[in-house]
């Protein structure tokens, strides 16, 4: 396991941090929850402070099931009000923050997205000065590609996709990407209902890129998903928990963490990291341009780095954390969890998503609405459909006219 050596090599320099940042006397917040002493929590106390964050659905520990409920510890602490909303993809939150619908101060969108976000000048440069633990974020996840110079981000959690099935419900495992297209599921599919995700899966599926290079290649891929459509009994986001442990569909994708959350509920689930490769992401804490709060945001974002606010969340929600110092600090189970951190062989496999040229993001985005609206017999079923429709109705107005006419007459 690469990820997991890198932790381990990583455990002198992180103890190292962890003893900076924890200098003074640490602040005890809950039963479980302690921080940085030598850092101004109660700076805002009294000012009537409000910040929006805007995340992930199921993506923080939020108090259900005995876990620590991080957002209101950080308002016990700090004495700033949040309001906490979530998405249920990039796409939706790249939309509604692009229309000024709402206001954020604190997002987590992944790796691609930021660059996309970066690249329209819509994030806010952090100034790492009300962010000291960020020095708890391990040097591999540091100044990525989607943010060179770390100018906008703090990494939150990664993840990985993958297929997750019942065990109850298929005869025998699925090991492929190309399953997804097996017959014998037809109507018990799901599929992820954002373009880049199911993009992925049809590009892996035919051994291409999942980073399109023309619109040519888009069109090429996305007449997979139109083939697999029949198939698919819905496309998801986080309506999978429901119809996964529910026992509602047999197989499906998902993200590695959301898994272990849908096990843990339902035994009868199992994972596979398919042979042909997966995507990994990066999820980033960054401050939308349009916030007005940008220092108690930033305090936000050194709060969920907290070791202590860095275990409950992944412990909660499973995800991959890239700091060691949290790591350390987890329980074995997801310490040494072959989906939160697989072998060597399956992160050799591992893609990741790239910014797309403005080009191939238009032709995409329209290639996944004609998918959507897709249906099997294509258009010329829907022109009879239309044109029986017409003829319905120009006899029907044919009798009205007859029988008016013979009402008149009489």
């Amino acid at each position: 396991m690469k990820r997991l050596f890198a932790v381990v090599l990583s455990l002198v320099l992180a103890a190292a941090c962890t003893g900076s940042a924890l200098a003074a006397d640490p602040i005890q917040v809950t039963d479980d929850i302690s921080v940085s002493g030598d850092y101004d929590w109660t700076r805002f106390a009294g000012q009537n402070v409000t910040l929006n964050v805007y995340n992930w659905g199921e993506y923080i520990s939020n108090g259900s099931d005995d876990s620590v409920d991080v957002v209101a510890a950080f308002e016990q602490l700090t004495g700033i009000h949040v309001n906490y909303t979530t998405f249920d993809s990039n796409e939706s939150m790249y939309a509604k923050l692009k229309s000024g619908a709402a206001s954020y101060d604190v997002i987590i969108p992944s790796d691609y997205m930021v660059a996309k976000m970066i690249d329209e000048d819509m994030l806010l440069p952090l100034n790492y000065d009300n962010i000291p633990n960020f020095s708890l974020i391990d040097e591999q996840y540091r100044n990525p590609d989607y943010d060179p110079e770390n100018a906008y981000t703090v990494p939150y959690m990664l993840c990985t996709t993958g297929i997750i099935y019942n065990t109850t419900m298929v005869d025998q495992a699925p090991t492929s990407w190309a399953d997804l297209w097996d017959e014998q599921y037809a109507g018990n599919i799901l599929m992820f209902n954002n373009s880049r995700d199911a993009y992925a899966i049809a590009a892996f599926k035919e051994g291409k890129s999942i980073n399109p290079g023309t619109p040519e290649e888009v069109d090429e891929v996305m007449e997979q998903l139109k083939a697999q459509k029949p198939l698919v009994q819905a496309y998801v986001m986080d309506e999978i928990f429901d119809k996964m442990i529910g026992g509602e569909a047999a197989i499906g994708v998902y993200y590695s963490g959301d898994a272990i959350t849908m096990i843990d509920d339902n035994p009868d689930l199992a994972w596979v990291f398919p042979e042909e490769g997966s995507v990994l992401s990066v999820d980033c804490m960054c401050i939308p341009a349009t916030s007005q709060n940008q220092e108690a945001a930033e305090m936000f974002i050194n709060f969920m780095c907290e070791v202590d606010v860095g275990v409950a969340n992944a412990e909660y929600i499973g995800y991959t954390t890239p700091s060691t110092a949290v790591w350390e600090q987890l329980d074995d189970e997801l310490k040494y969890s072959e989906i939160a951190y697989p072998s060597e062989e399956v992160e050799a496999k591992e893609q990741v998503f790239t910014a797309l040229s403005e080009e191939v993001n238009s032709e995409l985005d329209v290639k996944w609405s004609e998918m959507k609206s897709y249906s099997e017999g294509g258009s010329g079923y829907l022109f009879l459909l239309l044109l029986l429709a017409m003829v319905v109705l120009a006899c029907f107005n044919i009798w009205r006219k007859m029988r008016r006419k013979a009402r008149n007459m009489y």
